[in-house]
């Protein structure tokens, strides 16, 4: 047995990949080969290591499958080979995840164990909600159970001793069981009133919530026909009504996965609900040739021009794997077309030496108008766009070097999901917030949209869309997400005290 060999289980929380812990993070990082649970979505597999292998585990435990073989005898199998394994399990792997089944043939084979906890499905459901689990008054006790037995355990959960404790019951899986164990809690004492809060798919693109009774939760469920995973939250504190400005009021917003979070934040700040439909995916380049090319003689510039925080990471990823630092910039000077672009490269240790008053192509071509003729620059971006930029500076007299850093590629079809979603939804917003956006959103989300409400983030997605034949509703005045949002509510004729720092 090699000395080094682990596995770590990692809680991958409730589903969205910026509630993973930082721990996890950096466990996700080290993995040569991560086996993980299929409700585990796409967003969190897509930061692991292109070299990482990943194993879907269709089912919990490979024993439900083929009795001679568990879950457990192949980590046992993977770390023996001498990998890094990591088991990657959702919500949280102590809770309701058959973790001692797993764990058991592990340490017995004397392979080295580490848990790395992740949010679970309770505390996720209870902050997406905005209630306390516990409180003075109402609830001085949780208890967490599954509404979803093993098969052969015999007896279910006795809740009739649960139903006497003056706190909140959350219910794991419970949506399939629904009938027996609110029938159940009843019989035992637990009246019908007590409030139940429902929150299905928590975290994910098409979560949803509701608000019911213990007495009418098995009737609500199957005419709302509710998805797992789902928890059920009985008893405590009653899910407050929705207030702010944009109360009652649902906002796609469509930026690819991982960079959904401002947007997403101010709309909720604003008391909207968001809905994240991604319809552009960030990938690698197929080809790094010419930008290596440009790292390698990066003194010779004088400045180089970064046209989105993608463009930054792209760049900089490219940079740590020539071995080299920011030394090899020498005295080039940083351009950012935008304060989000500028943040990506500060959050880096970068310095930037200029953000345009308009952000936008045109923007940078005004801030440049006044240098001497000759300049060497180098543009960062994606592999396709505008090229405004290069020519406005080449027409100039300057000698420009332009050089894709990733690929912005078009979502294919919409999840099944998400689709249902959507064809019940009342959607009174969509936000696009660039030509490519404009292109995929028109494409996948078909006729929908012509009945939606566009917020559309600068003149040149305006003038995109208006290309597929759609007017937007409103235009930010700044291209950022506090523009984006500050528009929908001029709209709306409602103020929003946005949170400070915000744009």
């Amino acid at each position: 047995m090699s000395p080094a060999a682990m596995v770590v289980f990692v809680g991958a929380g409730p589903g969205a990949a910026d509630l993973l812990t930082l721990r996890a993070m950096d466990r996700l990082k080290w993995a040569d080969v991560v086996v993980h649970d299929r409700l585990v979505p796409a967003g969190i597999l897509a930061l692991l290591p292109p070299s990482a292998e990943q194993i879907c585990i269709d089912r919990t435990d490979l024993t439900d499958i083929d009795p001679g073989r568990s879950t457990g005898d192949l980590l046992v199998q993977l770390a023996s080979a001498g990998r890094h394994v990591v088991r990657l399990k959702g919500g949280d792997p102590t809770i309701f995840a058959r973790l001692a089944e797993e764990l058991e043939p592990v340490r017995a084979a004397g392979i080295a164990v580490e848990v790395v906890p992740g949010i679970t499905a309770a505390l996720a459901a209870a902050a997406a909600a905005g209630i306390p689990l516990t409180s003075r008054d109402a609830a001085s006790s949780l208890s967490l159970v599954t509404g979803h037995e093993a098969r052969g355990k015999g007896e279910p959960c006795d809740l009739s001793g649960l139903a006497a404790v003056p706190g909140t019951i959350a219910v794991y899986m419970g949506v399939e069981q629904i009938a027996s164990w609110s029938r159940r809690l009843m019989e035992a004492g637990r009246p019908e009133d007590t409030p139940v809060t429902l929150v299905s798919r928590c975290s994910w693109p098409d979560q949803r919530m509701a608000t019911t009774t213990l007495g009418e939760c098995a009737r609500d469920s199957g005419r709302e026909a509710w998805q797992s995973p789902a928890v059920l939250l009985v008893g405590g504190t009653v899910a407050p009504t929705a207030d702010g400005p944009l109360a009652g009021r649902l906002v796609i917003v469509t930026r690819p996965l991982g960079q959904e979070g401002e947007l997403a934040a101010l709309v909720r700040a604003a008391g909207g609900a968001c809905l994240h439909v991604p319809v552009l995916r960030i990938a690698s380049l197929d080809d790094h040739g010419p930008l290596e090319e440009a790292i390698a003689r990066l003194d010779s510039y004088d400045w180089i021009v970064f046209a989105s925080g993608n463009g930054v990471r792209g760049f900089l990823d490219r940079l740590r794997l020539a071995g080299r630092d920011g030394r090899a910039m020498g005295s080039a000077r940083l351009a950012a077309i935008g304060p989000a672009t500028r943040r990506t490269l500060e959050d880096a240790g970068y310095t930037c030496d200029l953000v345009p008053g308009e952000f936008r192509s045109e923007g940078l071509v005004e801030a440049f108008a006044e240098l001497p003729r000759g300049g060497r620059f180098l543009l960062i971006r994606a592999d396709r766009g505008r090229d405004v930029l290069r020519r406005s500076l080449e027409a100039a007299g300057h000698v420009v070097d332009e050089v894709a850093a990733y690929r912005s590629l078009a979502i294919e079809q919409l999840d099944a999901g998400t689709q249902g979603v959507l064809a019940v939804a009342d959607v009174p917003w969509v936000t696009v917030t660039s030509g490519a956006v404009a292109e995929s959103v028109i494409r996948l989300f078909g006729p929908w949209i012509r009945g939606w409400r566009i917020a559309s983030l600068s003149p040149v997605t305006s003038a995109a869309l208006r290309r597929f034949g759609l007017e937007p509703t409103v235009e930010a005045s700044e291209a950022t997400a506090a523009g984006l949002i500050t528009a929908i509510l001029g709209h709306e004729r409602l103020p929003l005290p946005l949170p400070a720092g915000s744009g």
